[in-house]
């Protein structure tokens, strides 16, 4: 199967695309690297030529509202439309566990990924929507995000991580099977409060930031209920724990 991964250059593209070639399949890496803009749509008709699949896993460099939709809108539009042209029978994008309801809260970069999503969800493509809770691999950039003078001030709210390696497996076996014309969601087999997830990350790090439960404490700009952030009853769940991905 000729597969083409948006943001293959990337922490799930470049995940996914092992995969897809490990198992023998005809992989394009499509990312700004390899001279593809899904924005612009440089390079795009070329990539998408032949593919029988899209997966999406390119992500915004802007977290405002304005400046995400404007990506995932354009971004998102252009391979819809490149695929229908290119014959692409299947489309597959990432997207994150309780966009809906983070959209709904606040706005900011949630409310733009519930764009990409309606997006295709009302396009004439047949496609599936994989919904994956936070990456491990995503802890030490959301201590980042939360830190104001040395001091990490996290929201209580609950949180079921998952390993980038699950995500990718998760996109790969959903992209190889039917389209779905549905979310799929996709989570970690442990919950844990969000600032003691990253406080045990700081710690094995010698990380000497001070973490903080604080209930105005913001996510991305986004206030947060207690659950927020976990996957429904009915998500599939990873077999990675937090003490193997560590060790």
């Amino acid at each position: 199967m000729r597969v083409a991964v948006i943001g293959g250059t990337g922490l799930i593209g470049t995940r996914v695309v092992r995969r897809l070639r490990t198992d023998g399949h005809d992989v394009v890496v499509a990312s700004r690297a390899t001279g593809v803009n899904s924005f612009t749509g440089e390079g795009l008709e070329e990539a998408l030529r032949e593919a029988e699949t899209v997966i999406d896993t390119s992500n915004s460099s802007y977290l405002d509202e304005a400046g995400a939709i404007e990506f995932f809108y354009g971004s998102t539009l252009n391979l819809l439309n490149y695929g229908r042209a290119a014959g692409v029978k299947h489309h597959v994008a990432l997207s994150v566990v309780g966009t809906d309801r983070l959209a709904r809260n606040e706005g900011g970069y949630f409310a733009a990924k519930l764009a990409q999503e309606k997006l295709i969800e009302t396009s004439a493509m047949p496609y599936s929507i994989v919904h994956g809770t936070q990456f491990f691999e995503f802890i030490a950039s959301i201590a980042d995000a939360a830190t104001r003078s040395g001091i990490v001030r996290l929201s209580q709210a609950l949180i079921q991580p998952m390993a980038a390696d699950d995500v990718a497996d998760a996109v790969v076996r959903t992209a190889l099977g039917a389209p779905q014309q549905r979310i799929l969601e996709f989570g970690g087999p442990e919950q844990f409060r969000l600032e003691d997830l990253v406080r045990r990350q700081l710690a094995l790090q010698e990380d000497p930031r001070e973490v903080i439960a604080d209930p105005l404490a913001r996510y991305f700009g986004t206030a947060l209920d207690e659950r927020d952030l976990l996957p429904g009853p009915d998500a599939t769940l990873s077999t990675t724990r937090l003490k193997d991905w560590l060790g």
